[in-house]
């Protein structure tokens, strides 16, 4: 390992461009301990190391050719390192757990939609219908054409033949409008 600091890497790593097995064996043998290092600091953990070390060697094999010899080899590596670190900490966290305690499932809610959600949306959706539906002309225009089929205000009043000011005052009193209709009309059912 005292043989892999930045002057003897980079060196093996010209070497083995040009074609010396020898040198290439050499400083993949003397990169493994730098890239678990570089990989134990960007937090990955346990057998995690192995694969990232594996990875980064594989990515090494397949990118030496741009390996620019003008340059550093450590941020090179480093930067290879980097990425592979993230892929398998992304891996890591897709991975299911398994959980051997009976009570976390019990203790756990359910991810899933509550029953009658369904039911709740659908009716939403037919009370704003409705709300919209009593609203004036140029404020249900508004609401309509901006909000629901989200036209930008210069789309809407190219369609409508009104100004953009009309526009959005009729939107605001529109949005004013269904907020106290659908706050009285929640008020009053029995939920």
């Amino acid at each position: 390992m005292a043989s892999s600091g930045e002057g003897s890497l980079s060196t093996a790593m010209q070497a083995a461009q040009n074609g010396d097995a020898a040198a290439y064996r050499t400083l993949l043998r003397d990169c493994v301990p730098v890239i678990s290092a570089m990989a134990r600091a960007k937090g990955v953990q346990g057998p995690s190391i192995d694969d990232v070390v594996q990875d980064t060697l594989l990515t090494i094999h397949r990118a030496r050719a741009s390996y620019d010899p003008a340059r550093p080899f450590l941020p090179w590596l480093r930067a290879i390192v980097q990425r592979r670190a993230i892929d398998a900490m992304r891996h890591a966290s897709r991975r299911p757990r398994e959980v051997h305690d009976r009570i976390a499932y019990e203790a756990r809610a359910d991810d899933g939609p509550l029953p009658g959600h369904d039911l709740d949306v659908r009716d939403r959706r037919r009370m704003v219908a409705e709300a919209v539906a009593h609203l004036p002309p140029g404020q249900r225009e508004a609401i309509e054409h901006i909000a629901l089929r989200e036209l930008s205000l210069d789309e809407a009043s190219l369609l409508t033949g009104r100004t953009k000011t009309a526009l959005k005052v009729n939107f605001h009193r529109a949005l004013k409008a269904l907020r106290a209709s659908l706050s009285s009309s929640k008020e009053g059912s029995d939920v």
